[in-house]
């Protein structure tokens, strides 16, 4: 047991691929670690876009997001400006700023996003069902 008296965590080790997957049609997320991994913290998950399809609409929330482009390019939208992410791209949504991603282009795109705190699967299920009931639109059209 730690010095402060909480519980010892585990560290995580994940081949590429691994970790808990949603797949949500065109849009599929897979979670590295999660409030029982990071003591609550934060959560980091891998969010893939298939061409040409949007994510999730505008959104805000009250702590920050922080994005990394993996592969591909991510549009996103920071309050009313839309940025493209290349590949190696950061990131920093602070807490309350409008924002969304969308992959406008012509193959795969992803990225990782390290959310704060860190019980953000938690809300997975449902938002796994509403992608799968409402599937993304193209972003062409």
């Amino acid at each position: 047991m730690p010095p402060d008296g909480s519980p010892a965590r585990r560290p995580v080790v994940l081949a590429p691929g691994e970790g808990r997957a949603y797949p949500m049609g065109a849009i599929s997320a897979i979670f590295k670690a999660d409030g029982a991994e990071t003591g609550g913290r934060y959560s980091i998950s891998e969010w893939w876009l298939d061409p040409h399809r949007r994510g999730p609409g505008p959104h805000s929330h009250p702590d920050d997001d922080v994005f990394y482009v993996l592969a591909g390019t991510m549009s996103v939208l920071l309050g009313s400006e839309r940025f493209d992410a290349s590949a190696g791209s950061f990131v920093l949504v602070p807490g309350g700023v409008t924002h969304a991603f969308e992959n406008r282009g012509s193959e795969r795109a992803g990225m990782l996003d390290v959310s704060v705190p860190g019980e953000f699967e938690d809300q997975m299920p449902g938002i796994s069902r509403w992608f799968i009931e409402h599937p993304p639109e193209d972003t062409r059209g």
